[in-house]
């Protein structure tokens, strides 16, 4: 490829000046001016010409500048615009949790814990990480609207609303479920439960057995035996006993907390080869008239109970 030498434009803007210098000297000189006339229009000229250029050129570099300055202004405004936003939006957000029935701490901790995950570690622990962010995030909004949902049995919601319960926990147990007390979550529960007693709440217990019969079981009263042992106030119903207005709706597990969020697990169809009712769903519902209607069914089915 032929390469193209380009004229530097100092020496353009020379070659110019000298042209046209020459050009007013050959018109003088045949116009029969004087000597002194003709060096001096030349030299006016070409200088002239010089001034000319670096003028237009000066202007040509301002406007490039102006350009630039104009380009670079919109650019800063609205970065400054978009920071501005960023630190509105953390201001209402932070005046939202200050506002809040939360902790502020606890929310500015799990932010700045956050922040800090994925810095020099493997992918998986920020996608983990993000993960549990998005669930945290979903079920706030979930409660927000009055209900959340759990696929499976769920562990964390049980031991944490035990902890956190102030006034009392009162439970139905529609299946005498002697295996699943000695499991580590039984066993945690109960330690909860244990300690939630300490604290001053009341914890009262209902098993609905199936047949009257069943009171008499040596398992059934071990169970409840073990329960009275840690403070909780222990009840067992039959079915066939319970009051007519009990029976107005099915029969199924549910744990009212303090009065304000009712805790309930819908079973799954379960074979001959799970050695325990298998849980399908877990909800958590704080609508106030949902857990009312809990709250009384409660009542009825407690005074049931011997």
């Amino acid at each position: 490829m032929e390469r193209t030498t380009r004229i530097p434009p100092f020496l353009q803007k020379a070659a110019i000046t000298v042209i046209l210098g020459c050009a007013a000297y050959l018109t003088t000189t045949v116009t029969g001016q004087p000597e002194i006339w003709r060096l001096t229009i030349s030299i006016f000229i070409g200088g002239a010409s010089l001034i000319v250029q670096f003028m237009t050129d000066f202007d040509r570099r301002l406007g490039v500048v102006e350009s630039s300055l104009t380009s670079h202004s919109e650019d800063m405004k609205k970065l400054v615009d978009g920071g501005f936003s960023r630190i509105n939006e953390a201001t209402r957000l932070f005046g939202l949790v200050e506002g809040s029935a939360l902790r502020t701490d606890a929310v500015t901790q799990l932010v700045r814990n956050a922040t800090e995950i994925g810095v020099g570690g493997p992918d998986i622990i920020y996608g983990f990480a993000q993960a549990e962010i998005s669930r945290l995030a979903q079920l706030m909004k979930d409660l927000h609207g009055g209900q959340a949902a759990y696929d499976g049995e769920d562990h964390d919601w049980l031991l944490t609303l035990t902890g956190s319960a102030a006034v009392s926990i009162d439970a139905t147990s529609t299946a005498m479920d002697t295996d699943f007390w000695p499991t580590e979550l039984g066993r945690r529960y109960l330690r909860a439960q244990r300690e939630a007693i300490k604290r001053g709440v009341r914890v009262r217990r209902l098993f609905i057995v199936a047949h009257p019969e069943l009171l008499q079981d040596e398992r059934i009263k071990a169970v409840c035996r073990s329960h009275e042992d840690l403070g909780v106030e222990v009840r067992v119903a039959a079915m066939c006993t319970l009051p007519p207005a009990a029976m107005l709706d099915p029969v199924f597990d549910f744990i009212v907390f303090d009065g304000g969020v009712s805790y309930e697990v819908s079973p799954a169809l379960g074979s001959e080869h799970t050695p325990r009712p298998v849980v399908a769903k877990t909800t958590l519902d704080v609508r106030e008239g949902l857990v009312r209607d809990r709250v009384h069914r409660f009542n009825d089915l407690w005074e049931a109970g011997q």
